[in-house]
């Protein structure tokens, strides 16, 4: 018999998977940041920069207040522990999930490997392999060659040579020797990883497995879509056939999830045997568009029923909620989202708009301020204001004047 698990269950088994059932510690360094790093298995990297970078965010999320220079050293120094690869798209993962990953450079290697570009452009991949072999790592701007000059091509506007550094990587041959701002610097992979990750073999259907394991245990109850998204896994019958094997090993516990419906029926969903099952979830956070609690759209909406979608690309006039809303968690549900953006220049953060979810508790304009308060210190901001546009600005805004006039030095409760 199916075992049935009420929607609000489910939410709090996701959430604890996740990192957000444990209170955030009251120092953060190295060590807290690998524990969070090892629950999430991934942080996915985007190139915004309103209010931080993405790959900040889900330890912010977790941890509180933290150093980014600590993961910076984890992922981008010469000899990373923790490396740039095509997992949940760019992400960073574990230098020790490299080989799990290899099927996935395969693909690549058929995908663009010997397209019309690369066949036509194979004396410039091995003059970049050359290069990179003779000058160690290699920001694109220090590479001379003519094709840094010539026309702009289909990817991002890139020029060849950034191109086919870009395939290289794509493909394994190059890997990301840390980054300069944002720029990234490429270097041979051997140059980066160490040889255990390079020589080690996993086939393709165990690998497959073993990320829908991982899946597992990092979402503590899912459907097949979610097991494969977090991977970006597009070969379902693979999916399929690792749940089984997880199913037949009694890792995964077939379960219904009330109100989870995929095509009019009920959702077929799996809990993982390990998933720990709290009666509370008590957390705040902002979260990043691209947090692995709300990057599969579907996923958010069975889990929180929230729609959401990013309207970077949507004309300003069009915005419904703004440039680049982040969803707010407070207790066990997303009560709402945040338009923020860190105005350096006069050291504010600004909440551009803030909006309500529908059931939000009393207490969460309080909650949300304290955690504004605590950004703000984060990113080294002085100020936040509040402009009047959305359902939450008022709120939001009275309670910043309150928690200041409680704790004028900023300190949040």
């Amino acid at each position: 018999m199916t075992t049935t698990l009420r929607r609000a269950d489910a939410r709090r088994i996701a959430l604890a998977a996740q990192g957000f059932a444990r209170p955030r510690p009251t120092a953060v360094g190295t060590r807290q940041i690998t524990a969070a790093l090892r629950r999430l298995l991934i942080l996915q990297i985007d190139s915004v920069n309103v209010f931080a970078r993405s790959h900040y965010m889900p330890l912010f999320a977790r941890l509180g207040s933290y150093d980014t220079a600590l993961l910076n050293k984890l992922a981008f120094s010469r000899r990373p522990t923790w490396v740039e690869s095509w997992a949940h798209v760019a992400s960073l993962v574990s230098v020790d999930d490299w080989p799990l990953l290899q099927f996935r450079r395969d693909d690549m290697l058929r995908k663009y490997g010997h397209d019309a570009w690369a066949e036509a452009n194979q004396p410039l991949l091995q003059w970049l392999r050359d290069e990179l072999a003779e000058r160690g790592p290699l920001r694109p701007a220090e590479i001379d060659h003519d094709a840094r000059r010539g026309t702009r091509g289909a990817w991002w506007g890139w020029d060849d040579a950034k191109n086919g550094l870009e395939r290289l990587w794509l493909v394994g041959d190059v890997a990301i020797a840390g980054r300069r701002g944002f720029e990234r610097r490429y270097a041979l992979a051997s140059d980066v990883l160490p040889a255990s990750a390079l020589e080690t073999t996993v086939p393709r259907a165990e690998a497959i497995t073993e990320l829908v394991r991982r899946a597992a245990v990092a979402y503590g109850v899912a459907t097949a879509s979610d097991l494969a998204d977090y991977w970006r896994i597009r070969d379902r019958p693979a999916v399929l056939a690792g749940i089984r094997d997880l199913v037949d090993a009694g890792e995964l516990i077939p379960v219904e999830v009330e109100g989870w419906r995929i095509a009019g029926r009920p959702a077929k969903a799996w809990l993982h045997r390990d998933a720990a099952r709290p009666r509370k979830v008590d957390a705040a956070a902002i979260l990043t568009p691209f947090d692995p609690v709300v990057w599969f759209r579907d996923r958010a909406e069975r889990l929180f029923d929230f729609d959401y979608r990013i309207e970077i690309y949507t004309p300003a006039p069009q915005r419904r909620f703004g440039y680049y809303s982040l969803p707010v968690l407070v207790g066990d549900d997303v009560v709402g989202r945040l338009d923020l953006k860190a105005d350096r220049a006069s050291s504010a953060l600004r909440v551009q708009s803030a909006w309500w979810e529908a059931g939000a508790p009393p207490d969460a304009a309080e909650r949300i301020a304290a955690e504004l308060l605590t950004a703000a210190r984060w990113q080294g901001l002085e100020t936040v204001t509040v402009s009047r546009w959305g359902d939450a600005a008022d709120a939001v805004a009275g309670a910043l004047a309150a928690e200041r006039h409680e704790h004028p030095d900023g300190r949040s409760n």
